[in-house]
C-alpha cells in the first residue's frame, strides 16, 4: 500500500513539475483578410515575466528575442510616455497605435 501510495505521489509531483506552459493558436484570417499563421504563445498568468515576447526571453520555437519591458521594470514605467495611456474596464491600460489598433502596455 505504501508503494501504491509513493508512486502516486511521485506521479502527480512529476505531472505537476511538466506542466504545459504554452498553448498552440491555431491559423486565422482577420476581418481585413490578413493571415496570421498559427503560433505558439504562454499561458496567461497575470505577469509577462515569462512571455516570449518580453525583453531577456528568447521564443524557443522562432528563436527571436522579447523586445517588451518586463512588468513593474524602470523601462515599463517610461513605456510610451508620448501615448494617451488608457484604463480599460479590467484595469489593462493600453494606448491607441499609428494603426488604430489598442497596444497594452506594461504593468508599471
Amino acid at each position: 500500500m505504501k508503494k501504491i501510495k509513493f508512486t502516486l505521489a511521485f506521479s502527480l509531483i512529476g505531472y505537476l513539475g511538466f506542466s504545459q506552459t504554452s498553448t498552440y493558436v491555431n491559423p486565422y484570417v482577420k476581418k481585413n483578410g490578413t493571415v496570421v499563421e498559427g503560433y505558439n504563445k504562454t499561458l496567461p498568468n497575470n505577469t509577462n515575466l515569462n512571455n516570449y515576447s518580453t525583453q531577456g526571453n528568447t521564443n524557443p520555437y522562432t528563436g527571436s528575442q522579447g523586445t517588451k519591458p518586463k512588468d513593474y521594470s524602470i523601462e515599463s514605467q517610461t513605456y510610451k510616455q508620448d501615448k494617451t495611456i488608457i484604463t480599460g474596464p479590467q484595469g489593462g491600460q493600453y494606448y491607441i497605435n499609428s494603426n488604430g489598433n489598442k497596444t497594452y502596455v506594461p504593468k508599471p
